[in-house]
């Protein structure tokens, strides 16, 4: 049995297929939760803060070089993101997005060279960034 973080991993990247469907029927408001591009916006920013919280979190329980560079990794990351959901466009925003968890999935692809996350759970992240990052450019084009 795969552990829980896999399947909810793939329940947590339900939203941004969802909005790029959205985006290719041309729906730009849903009831209950308003504009499309804010509703895929804000749930970016969530789950990119949340995905470089992930690493302040592993650096927790490390004494390696890990322990130095990812708090300020994960703090300058969420910074970052939450000043251009502030200020940048709706298209520009989503190549923001896309490029930071592209950069964040390098992040664990280096954590995995270390031996510091599993060769599973590396898998998923990968798999994911791949869904998240095509849900993200469909909507770009289709909003």
């Amino acid at each position: 049995m795969k552990k829980i973080y896999t399947y909810l991993s793939y329940v947590g990247a339900l939203p941004f297929v969802f909005c790029a469907i959205c985006f290719i029927e041309n729906i730009h408001i849903l009831p209950l939760f308003g504009h499309t591009d804010m509703v895929l916006s804000a749930y970016s920013l969530v789950i990119s803060s949340f995905m470089a919280g992930s690493h302040w979190g592993q650096h927790l329980n490390l004494s390696n070089k890990w322990a130095i560079y990812l708090p300020f990794i994960s703090i300058i990351s969420a910074i970052f993101l939450w000043i251009s959901f502030i200020g940048f466009s709706f298209e520009v925003l989503l190549f923001v997005f896309a490029v930071s968890f592209l950069i964040l999935l390098l992040i664990d692809k280096a954590l995995f060279q270390d031996g510091l996350i599993s060769r599973e759970y590396f898998r998923t992240r990968c798999f994911l960034t791949m869904i998240v990052i095509s849900s993200l450019i469909v909507s770009g084009f289709y909003a």
